[in-house]
């Protein structure tokens, strides 16, 4: 099993090939759309990459679930509800969801996306 340091260089580079950005950029905070610059096609790209570098299988909707925002009872005036909080803890259970909680805000689910949660995505696939 890799360690989180080696892991984290593969997503490293992974992301410098797929979005064109410099290895500084790439940090652990960095958030793939706001710091990166990654739109809704990079993430097939991103997708398609990591399974190729990792030898991994990632199902569709798992790493970037979709529709986290259709249901009415997961979301109130542009936030997310406790039940929203909840579903979503339970589709990105390796995302750090702790500052995101205080204010659940809907236009801010992008920066959950961050290196440091994909690193955690493929150490979980890694270690099934």
């Amino acid at each position: 099993m890799p360690t989180y340091d080696e892991i984290f260089e593969k997503v490293q580079a992974t992301l410098v090939d797929a979005l064109g950005v410099d290895d500084e950029d790439v940090t652990q905070e960095a958030t793939l759309q706001g710091d990166l610059g990654a739109e809704s096609i990079d993430f097939l790209d991103i997708v398609f990459r990591l399974e190729r570098n990792f030898g991994i299988k990632i199902p569709r909707g798992e790493l970037f679930p979709e529709n986290l925002v259709a249901d009415p009872e997961w979301v109130s005036d542009g936030k997310l509800t406790g039940k929203g909080i909840s579903e979503l803890k339970s589709r990105l259970p390796y995302a750090d969801l702790s500052k995101f909680a205080a204010n659940p805000d809907v236009e801010k689910i992008g920066d959950l996306y961050t290196v440091d949660m994909l690193v955690h995505y493929v150490q979980s696939k890694l270690a099934a």
